[in-house]
Parts: structure tokens; sequence; C-alpha cells
């Protein structure tokens, strides 16, 4: 226990402060003597024990002033020795400011009101499975991780909040959290009442890790840097993530994976100008940029910035609304399952519209779906059934070409004759005028040619005359007859060949109509 007597000059004005919740403001009031970068070399002037501060906060002078509050505020001070606050109960709100810590800080399983470590520099915080009753305020300060905390941890940590609960907000903006190659928050289960501020300068140096947390305040992280992915190559972790918002806009930059397998945001999910890079600078081979399989947003918006270098896997995720750009699509998507409501398009105005009918736009949404690896016939009926859904039928039925256009490549040698020929046709059974025009052009060349030749009758005497129009109709239509293909030969070889040909194409394009139609009737 330590005792009034024991105390140096800087350590007794905090313990007199402490009762009245004052401010002892140990700065000298130069800024080049009072950065924080430099405050291992602040002497004993500047210099107070951990110990000092944990034995206040643990009750040492407890004793009340009339009509003050207690409570540890303190800035400009060197802290030596580690603070060390396991598992305890703290009554009293702890502010400190542009602090400089020797060792690393412990909070884990205390439960304590408000902590507050502004523009400070940390070497290791600890507060996992910690109860905090007001916020966690990190606004402006540096973490280091330090080694692995554990041989059960694989990698070192700077901020850990593990199965934290924060009633408040944990507010980070402008801090830097610094764990290359580790975690730069290793926040699992963690639940945060009044929302996660990562915003404003905010970086980190290593995976931010928010696996299952729950953020009923949202997670916002506008104008954040995640310089360097963790040991998996990923940056930001929301795998089974609950929570209202995410929002990575405002030139956000994440040089490694995004992922949210899993992730349930109620209301809104937003890269609006942020820039995904799949591996950074430096790495070997290209990483996702996002995975997002089986994420449930409401509103999705992925009008990039520019387009991301690695692939972007939405495989199973389900929006209601999908807000996409010019460099939203690399060069690799996954979509299989992919399930949105409706779709708004970001223009070059800066206005959002509905997805936009007709054949440039219609292929242009094409494109996006041929970059997924392979052929799944789910991405095109999913986007044929949204331009059906907003009126635009002849649109849909360019989705499902192209769909069977796709399938194409997938089958035999045989197959693919067949799907050419049903493709040139009638266009699978969507472009059924096709085989109207087949129809047209055939009879006017059969036509032509029967004219300019005299065929020979099978009776002569007997039968109907020869008219071209009706004998070419009656060798095109393979159903009944007109009368003309019986009653007369030809002995010349050129209209014989011809008649065989009209024959061939009338059965062909029998067949391929009632294909076609029969493939429009049914879902493949």
């Amino acid at each position: 226990m330590l005792t009034y007597d024991e105390l140096t000059g800087p350590e007794r004005e905090l313990w007199d402060a402490f009762p009245e919740g004052r401010r002892v403001d140990l700065r000298s009031g130069s800024p080049e003597e009072d950065r924080v970068a430099g405050g291992g070399e602040w002497g004993p002037e500047r210099t107070v024990r951990a110990a000092v501060i944990a034995a206040l906060l643990l009750g040492s002078n407890a004793a009340q002033r009339p009509g003050a509050v207690g409570s540890l505020s303190l800035a400009g001070a060197r802290i030596s020795g580690r603070l060390d606050l396991a598992g305890a109960r703290i009554e009293h709100p702890l502010w400190l400011e542009e602090c400089w810590f020797e060792q690393e800080v412990n909070l884990y399983g205390a439960e304590t009101r408000t902590v507050a470590i502004m523009s400070s520099r940390v070497p290791r915080l600890e507060a996992g499975a910690s109860r905090i009753g007001g916020r966690l305020d990190l606004h402006g300060t540096q973490v280091e991780a330090g080694p692995p905390s554990s041989p059960f941890h694989r990698a070192s940590t700077a901020l850990s909040l593990v199965n934290a609960h924060v009633a408040g907000g944990i507010m980070l903006n402008r801090a830097r959290l610094i764990a290359p190659d580790g975690w730069a928050m290793a926040a699992g289960g963690l639940v945060v009442e009044g929302g996660l501020f990562c915003r404003r300068g905010f970086v980190a140096d290593g995976e931010v890790r928010l696996l299952g947390a729950q953020l009923p305040g949202g997670l916002f992280l506008q104008g954040a840097r995640l310089e360097r992915p963790g040991p998996h190559g990923v940056t930001l972790a929301l795998d089974n993530a609950v929570a209202q918002t995410v929002d990575c806009s405002g030139g956000f930059v994440s040089n490694g994976t995004v992922r949210l397998r899993g992730a349930q945001i109620t209301d809104n999910l937003t890269f609006e100008d942020a820039v995904l890079e799949g591996t950074p600078d430096g790495g070997e081979g290209t990483g996702p940029a996002l995975v997002a399989m089986l994420m449930q947003a409401a509103d999705f918006d992925f009008a990039l910035a520019r387009r991301p270098t690695g692939a972007v896997d939405l495989r199973g995720a389900q929006v209601s609304y999908l807000h996409e750009g010019a460099h939203s699509w690399p060069e690799v998507v996954e979509l299989d399952g992919f399930v949105y409501g409706s779709i708004k398009t970001a223009e070059a105005d800066g206005e959002r519209r509905e997805a936009v009918s007709g054949p440039a736009a219609v292929t242009r949404r094409v494109e996006w779906i041929r970059r997924s690896p392979g052929y799944s016939p789910q991405p095109y009926e999913q986007l044929a059934a949204w331009y059906r859904k907003v009126g635009h039928d002849d649109d849909a039925r360019r989705v499902l070409l192209a769909k069977q256009r796709h399938r194409r490549r997938t089958l035999s040698p045989t197959a693919r004759v067949w799907g050419h020929l049903l493709d040139a046709t009638v266009g699978y059974g969507y472009r059924p005028w096709l085989a109207g025009v087949w129809l047209l052009t055939l009879t006017l060349l059969g036509t032509l040619v029967f004219r300019a030749h005299t065929p020979a009758p099978v009776k002569p005497g007997e039968g109907a005359p020869f008219q071209p129009l009706v004998y070419t109709l009656d060798l095109l239509v393979p159903i009944g007859g007109l009368g003309q293909r019986t009653a007369w030969y030809w002995t010349d070889p050129t209209p014989q060949w011809l008649a065989y040909a009209l024959i061939a194409f009338g059965w062909i394009l029998t067949t391929a109509v009632i294909a076609g139609v029969t493939r429009t009737l049914q879902k493949n």
C-alpha cells in the first residue's frame, strides 16, 4: 500500500486532485517538448507511476469533497510501470491525455466507467471481457502491439476487446493501431451499444478482427485506412457480425481483404467512394478485395472510387437495394446465389437511377455476370427477374438469351452446334421473329429461282398450274400440303437441289421454333 510520503511531487498533485475530479496538467507549454513521441525522455517532474494511478482508482483516496465527483484526470505525463487493473471494479472515470505509457494497460475483466486515453502512446491495451459502463475513448492515441500475450495467441495484438461490453461508444477517431502481420484490434464477441467510430484519420496496421461482434449502434469507418492485412491477408473481418450500419465510405482504403461472411446489416452497408485493394503493395498474387458470402443487408452501396484489384465474392448474399457504378466490378466476381430486390446505378453526375433499359444497359450488366468463374444460371435469372419486375420484358429476354449463349460454351461439340442453330433461327425462343425473317428470305429466294425455271408435271394435263410462290411454301411447310410439291418435278439439277434444301430448312425451322417455345415456357 502506497503512503503519501512515498509519492513524488507530480504524484502528490494527482493524489490531492483526485477527490475533486480536478485535472492535473504536467505539460510544459512548449509544442516541441510536449510531443508524445518523445515522452520516453520526460524527466521525474512529468513522471507518474502506474501503481499510483491504480491505487487511486481502487479507492486509496476515496474521501469525497462535498459537491464534487471524484475522477482521475491527467495530461502530459509519463506513466512508468504497468497499469494493471485486471478484474478490478472501478467507480471513477479515467481521463488521460497526451500521456506516454512505458508498459501496457491491462483492463481484462474489469468493470469500469468511462475510460479515455486520448492523443497518447500505449504499448498495448488489453480490455478483453471488460464491462465499460460509459465509453472507451482512444481518440488520436497510438497503440502498438507487443509479442503475443500468451502461448494461445498466434498473433500479436495492439488493442484487445474480445468479449468486451461497452455501454457507450468506442471512439477511435484519428487513432493508430500498429500490429504488422498481426491483429490491430482483436474484438471477437464485442458488444458496443453506442457505436464503434474509426473515422477521420484512423489507421490500422494489421487486421481489425470483429468476428461475431454485436454493433447495434453501427460501425463507422469513413476515411479510415487499413494499411496491412493480418495473418490471413484480411484487413477487416466482420464474419457473422450483427450491425445496424457499416459505413466504409468517404475515402475508406483497404489494402487487403474486407471479409463480411455471414454478416447481418439491418440498415446500410456502404463502400461509396472507397478503394478496395485485394493485395497490399509488394504482395504476391492478388487476393480477394471483398468476401461477403451469405451477407445480408437492407441497402448495399458498392459505388467504389475505382475498380477493385482483387475479386469480389457475393455468393449467397441478399440485399434489398443494390447501388453500383462504373468502378464497382473487378475482373472476377462471384455471384452465384446473390439476390437483390432493386438496382440503382451511380451516373457520372452523381445521381442514383434505377436500372436503365435497352441493349446497352443489358450488355453492361451481362458483362458483369460473365465475370463469374464458370457458368451459373442463377445470376442471369436474378437479373431477368428484376427486369420483368420493373416492366422491361424485352430486356429480360435479352438477359436470358445471354444465359443460353454462356451455357452453350459448357456443352459438347454436338450440343454446341445445335445451340448455334437455335440461336441463329429463333434466338433460343427469345427471338421468335427470327423464324419469320428466315421464312420470308427463303420464300423470296425460292420464288425467284423457281420462276426462272420450268418444272415437268408428274401427271401431264392434271392438277393446278405451277405457282412458284405456292410451290416454295409447300416445300417450307413440313406439315400438310398445298398440292404443288407432289404435282411437279425438276429435270434441271439447280432448282432440284434448292427444293431439297428448302425442305430441310423447313424441318429445321419448325423444330427450332418448337424447341424455342418450349424453352421459353420452361425455366432451365
